[in-house]
């Protein structure tokens, strides 16, 4: 990447370069992302863009942890004195919270969290983002389910999380939340413990068939590799419905494209991913980076976005959203802890 020339103050060397990197020195703190792939991860992109726009002193750089080495990598990486936290990807994210001292209360129900800070007395702290920044890429596109039948296609840490946000939502709850898993057991086992909390029925669906449900969401690694399996039978949706695939990678997927070549409000996951990036933000403590986010992250969408989906930003205006298209488109933890500290 270029670096600022001589006389060249930051801001102006920012200005002049589209896409910054965080200029990293022996001052930086460091995080990680955790995953198992990491190919697929867009994170790095979003924060250390925010990162080097704002004047954080910080990186995020991923790092390919294999399940049975995630306990000791974690432990050992936060030896060091300037690594802050950790971002958690598939397939770690309720693995990982057999480590903490404590997490957030939606990550307790979802026995699953995606940051991890290390607190000035040295212990771990879990949170999970991945649900509130689904749900509030729902409103964002408008797409209701309040009182409405929602399918969750996986049971891992990513689906936990949005299956909790859509049970728990007070009033604007789901009527019902489904999860189906291939592994025996696994929905069953997430669909109880969310039910515990939640006065939503939740339960283990049967089949991935998407018939009956007004929201169907992909939350499995199904669409990562171009020669996978469709998650469901798209052109078993009802017509209502819409359709979310939280993927970062292959976007549209086949399955998006599917659903929307028969009409159907399809959308991919990179809002989902925008949406709690202001979350994570406050987490770690960059308050004042977590409201010029929540302000506008229009610059967030403008990087993230492939050309074929461009066209379909929303554009912030203060208070107020415009959908842009192109004219030829059309807009179709091991333990509870409820009573550990902060």
């Amino acid at each position: 990447m270029p670096y600022p020339q001589s006389g060249q103050s930051i801001k102006t060397f920012m200005d002049k370069n589209l896409n910054p990197m965080p200029l990293v020195s022996g001052t930086t703190d460091v995080y990680l992302i955790l995953g198992d792939p990491v190919e697929q991860v867009r994170a790095p992109q979003v924060f250390n863009l925010v990162f080097a726009r704002m004047g954080i002193d910080a990186v995020l750089v991923p790092a390919h942890v294999a399940p049975e080495h995630l306990e000791a990598f974690v432990r050992t990486a936060f030896l060091s004195k300037n690594i802050k936290g950790m971002w958690v990807a598939i397939p770690h994210k309720a693995p990982i919270t057999q480590l903490l001292d404590s997490c957030t209360e939606l990550g307790r129900i979802a026995g699953a969290v995606n940051g991890i800070r290390r607190n000035a007395d040295g212990r771990l702290k879990g949170g999970l983002f991945d649900g509130e920044g689904f749900v509030a890429s729902l409103d964002w596109f408008g797409i209701g389910y309040a009182g409405k039948r929602a399918l969750v296609i996986g049971a891992g840490g990513g689906a936990s999380a949005i299956a909790v946000s859509l049970a728990c939502a007070g009033a604007r709850s789901c009527a019902e939340v489904a999860l189906y898993d291939p592994v025996p057991g696994k929905a069953a086992e997430v669909a109880a413990r969310i039910a515990a909390s939640s006065q939503a029925v939740v339960r283990a669906a049967g089949s991935n068939d998407p018939a009956g449900y007004d929201v169907v969401i992909n939350a499995s690694p199904l669409g990562l590799l171009l020669d996978d399996a469709m998650p469901c039978d798209v052109s078993r949706m009802d017509a209502h419905a819409a359709l979310v695939d939280i993927l970062m990678k292959n976007q549209p997927t086949p399955l998006v494209r599917a659903a929307r070549a028969r009409g159907l409000v399809a959308q991919p996951g990179f809002e989902m991913l925008i949406q709690q990036t202001h979350l994570y933000l406050d987490f770690f403590g960059f308050i004042q980076a977590a409201e010029q986010v929540r302000q506008d992250a229009t610059f967030l969408r403008e990087m993230i976005y492939p050309a074929e989906l461009a066209g379909e930003i929303i554009r912030t205006t203060g208070s107020h959203s415009t959908k842009i298209n192109h004219p030829e488109e059309t807009t179709p933890c091991k333990k509870s802890f409820a009573n550990a500290p902060p």
